[in-house]
C-alpha cells in the first residue's frame, strides 16, 4: 500500500505545473535515495529552472541522482555539463571530481577495450590541475594509480596472448610473428610504465620470447638472435637474480651458447 501510496504521489507530482513543488518533491526523493523518481523528474526541472537561484542545484543533483542510479556514463555528461556551464559554482570541484569517479565506475575489466579507462585517467588528471589542492586530491591520485594498473594489465594481457600463440600465423596478416610482437607490447609497456609492479613480468615475456625467435630463425638471422637472446638472459639474472625463472635463463644462455660461440 505504501509503494502504490508513493507511486501514485509521484504520477500527480509528475503532472503537475507547480513546478516548486515539484522540485521539492525531487529533493526529497534524492535524499530518501529514490533515485529513478529524482532523475525523471529532475531532467524536465533543469530547464525550467536554468537561470533561477536553484538552477546550480538543479543540475548537480540530477547528475548525483543519475551517479546514484548507476547510470554512470549518464552522470559523467551531466557533471560535465555543470563544470562547463559554472566552472567557478558551488559544486564545481565536486562535479570535476565525479566526471571522473563516474567513468572510473563504469570501466570495464582489463582484457576489454579501455577507452573509458582513458577517459576515466584524462577526467582524473584534469581535476588534479584545476584543484591542486582539492579535498578529494589524495583519492583522485589513487584512482589514477587503479587505472593506470588496469591499462598495464590490458598491455600484459596482449604480450602474453602474442606469446602463447607462439608459431601461430594465422593473426600475423601484415608480417611479423607473435614472438616479435610480444616483444614490442611487453617493451613500450615498460617504457610507458616505468614502475609497474608487472615489470618482472614483462621482462620474462620479453627474454622467453627471444629466445624462441632465435629458436625459430633462418640460418642467416640465427647467430645475432642468439646473441640478443643470450645477451637479454644475462640482463635478467642481473636485474632479478632470485626470480623464480632464474634457471630458465641460465639454460637459454647455455642453448645460446652452443651457437654464439667462436
Amino acid at each position: 500500500m505504501l509503494l502504490t501510496g508513493c507511486a501514485h504521489e509521484y504520477n500527480q507530482v509528475f503532472k503537475t505545473s507547480d513546478y516548486d513543488y515539484k522540485y521539492e518533491f525531487a529533493k526529497e526523493s534524492f535524499a530518501r535515495g529514490k533515485y529513478t523518481y529524482a532523475v525523471t523528474l529532475l531532467q524536465d526541472l533543469v530547464t525550467m529552472k536554468k537561470g533561477t537561484s536553484d538552477a546550480q542545484e538543479c543540475l548537480y543533483m540530477l547528475a548525483m541522482a543519475e551517479y546514484g542510479e548507476r547510470d554512470y556514463e549518464a552522470a559523467a555528461e551531466t557533471f560535465k555539463k555543470y563544470y562547463q556551464s559554472y566552472p567557478r559554482g558551488f559544486y564545481a570541484e565536486m562535479a570535476s571530481f565525479y566526471v571522473g569517479q563516474s567513468l572510473y565506475m563504469s570501466t570495464p575489466e582489463p582484457r576489454l577495450d579501455q577507452s573509458q579507462t582513458v577517459a576515466a585517467i584524462a577526467a582524473f588528471q584534469e581535476y588534479r590541475d584545476i584543484f591542486p589542492d582539492g579535498k578529494l586530491k589524495a583519492v583522485a591520485e589513487q584512482r589514477l594509480m587503479e587505472l593506470q594498473d588496469k591499462l598495464v594489465e590490458k598491455e600484459y594481457l596482449s604480450a602474453k596472448l602474442y606469446y602463447n600463440l607462439g608459431s601461430y600465423f594465422g593473426n600475423c596478416t601484415s608480417g611479423g610473428n607473435n614472438y616479435e610482437a610480444c616483444v614490442v607490447t611487453s617493451e613500450n609497456a615498460l617504457n610507458e610504465y616505468p614502475y609497474t609492479s608487472l615489470r618482472e613480468d614483462f621482462s620474462i615475456l620479453i627474454m622467453k620470447s627471444k629466445f624462441e625467435l632465435a629458436q625459430m630463425s633462418v640460418e642467416a638471422k640465427k647467430i645475432q638472435r642468439y646473441q640478443d637472446a643470450e645477451d637479454e638472459c644475462y640482463g635478467f639474472i642481473n636485474q632479478y637474480p632470485d626470480s623464480k625463472e632464474r634457471a630458465t635463463a641460465e639454460k637459454y644462455i647455455a642453448k645460446c651458447k652452443e651457437f654464439t660461440k667462436e
